[in-house]
């Protein structure tokens, strides 16, 4: 028996505290990645000659993809486990950039999106049941952790991102760079994600017994959960897509500070996950919900009626630290409660729920552009902060 083979004999619980750590590696590859393909849009948009309209349908191809791929990963999960879909799909996820660099026509660029979008959907679905089963292992919470490090993947992504373009870099290099620390890291990491029987806690073994279907499973947790997951990404989103143009449109911030509203959300978003798994396992998932719902709320009023710039990007760092346990939290209920069907009931509930949030990712922004225009912006956000008050208030009920 080697050393660490021995060590872990000793203390059984070192391999689940390697896997907490290796669990978050996922999250941060993803985080990554997008920032990465983000930063990119405008020269892809230019290199390809898109028009707005063009580039917008487009943009929603990953999304569709990724909610078709989402189907699958229960049956994945259910044969293989979780862990060797993470490091399928860890690996995979940065090499499906490089192929950004080879398209050079719509065709092409289409394809590599629908690429993208569908491990996106595989790896979103199964990293979240590994975090799950880490957490059952463990017996204390470790999603927001997880969540966490896609934050900072994202913030690490888009800093590397400008950096890239701004010494010139090309987008294959950029890319393929990118690409070769995110897999190396994504290998050495992934040796030690739990074993497949770590799914395994319900009644089901792997593989055996009657699959549950599509139709199945949709309990009334799980749809109330999965609509005030919606609605809070929803939100997010507004934040990324629109915070800008309400602080420079409506409060005439100068483009400088516009940008404020996004940072001050990201920051605080990522600062609060850093510690609240913590603040999970100290005050209990209803109560810690229930306190981040309502300074989201109060957050998005102060946006709404902030009359000056400063108070709405005090209003959109409030919404972050509201928003941030939000997803983390939810996910984990709707894990474990999956976990307890069966082999690959973690997997099949966070696909559901998955699904649900990508058709509000899709349909969000769309929606909130539709009714800005014909109502405004202030008068659109302040309609969000009514359906996130209510979603919220009768949503977190079922934490």
């Amino acid at each position: 028996m080697t050393a660490s083979g021995s060590s872990t004999a000793r203390d059984p619980a070192a391999g689940p505290r390697r896997a907490r750590w290796a669990a978050t590696t996922p999250f941060l590859v993803t985080g990554m990645v997008f920032a990465s393909y983000f930063v990119r849009i405008p020269s892809l948009k230019i290199e390809l000659g898109l028009s707005e309209g063009q580039l917008g349908l487009l943009l929603m191809l990953p999304v569709l993809s990724g909610m078709v791929a989402m189907q699958l990963t229960g049956r994945l999960v259910a044969r293989f486990g979780s862990a060797p879909v993470v490091r399928a799909t860890a690996v995979a996820l940065p090499v499906s950039l490089l192929g950004f660099a080879l398209a050079g026509d719509l065709p092409r660029f289409a394809v590599v999106l629908l690429v993208l979008g569908a491990v996106d959907g595989l790896i979103d679905v199964s990293m979240n049941a590994h975090a799950v089963a880490v957490e059952r292992a463990l017996k204390r919470p470790v999603m927001n952790g997880c969540h966490a490090a896609w934050s900072i993947g994202a913030a690490i992504g888009s800093l590397l991102g400008g950096a890239a373009i701004k010494a010139g870099l090309s987008l294959a290099q950029h890319y393929l760079a990118l690409t070769v620390v995110l897999v190396a890291l994504s290998l050495v990491t992934g040796r030690h994600l739990l074993p497949a029987s770590a799914d395994r806690t319900g009644g089901r073994a792997a593989g055996g017994g009657r699959r549950a279907g599509w139709r199945s499973g949709w309990t009334p947790r799980v749809l109330v959960l999965g609509a005030t997951g919606t609605v809070v990404l929803v939100c997010s989103g507004v934040v990324g897509n629109w915070s800008g143009v309400f602080l420079h449109d409506e409060l005439g911030a100068s483009l400088a500070t516009a940008s404020l509203g996004y940072i001050g959300y990201n920051v605080c978003e990522a600062g609060v996950r850093l510690v609240g798994d913590r603040l999970h396992e100290r005050y209990g998932a209803s109560a810690l919900v229930r306190c981040c719902g309502a300074v989201a709320v109060a957050g998005l009023a102060v946006v709404v009626v902030g009359p000056v710039p400063a108070t709405a990007v005090a209003g959109f760092a409030l919404l972050g630290l509201g928003l941030s346990v939000l997803v983390p939290v939810i996910l984990g209920a709707v894990g474990h409660d999956g976990a307890e069907s069966g082999s690959a009931g973690a997997a099949d509930a966070l696909a559901k729920v998955g699904t649900l949030t990508y058709s509000g990712l899709l349909v969000g922004p769309m929606t909130v552009g539709w009714f800005a225009e014909a109502f405004g912006l202030t008068a659109t956000l302040g309609g969000l902060l009514v359906v996130l008050a209510v979603t919220l208030g009768l949503g977190l009920r079922r934490v």
